[in-house]
């Protein structure tokens, strides 16, 4: 049972912003601490990636735990009304990742997928993304 009514529920979950996130921004933050440049949500490739470095040809997609299903972690919960709706909405928001990601592939472009709950550890993120980008130069 919902704590709102139907109307204020869609109200507070039309207000969930899909761009510069707090996880999105501590990606940016480190990318460019790290000295690299980026474009953002470049419309004219698939799945409007959040962050893209055209010079390597690399897309970073932050994912939220909860919207994007990262599988096994503590914030990939599930609603406890309307199953059968989120169930819908989850498997078709997964299906989309996978269609957007084999497109930047088959574009030539490599796709990385930060989830939500790494941006929580800044030193980990910072050599993750040194690791993955620095050896693309």
């Amino acid at each position: 049972m919902d704590i709102v009514d139907a109307s204020t529920r869609s109200r507070m979950m039309g207000a969930i912003s899909g761009k510069h996130t707090l996880p999105e921004r501590a990606v940016r933050s480190a990318a460019h601490g790290l000295g690299y440049r980026f474009r953002l949500h470049r419309r004219d490739l698939p799945g409007t990636p959040d962050l893209v470095f055209p010079r390597l040809r690399v897309a970073i997609l932050v994912h939220g735990c909860f919207w994007h299903r990262h599988e096994g972690c503590r914030w990939s919960t599930m609603p406890s009304s309307n199953i059968a709706f989120w169930e819908a909405k989850f498997r078709r928001t997964v299906e989309r990742d996978r269609t957007n990601e084999a497109a930047l592939l088959a574009a030539g472009w490599e796709a990385i997928v930060i989830w939500e709950c790494e941006t929580r550890h800044p030193d980990a993120l910072r050599n993750f993304l040194g690791q993955r980008l620095g050896s693309r130069t």
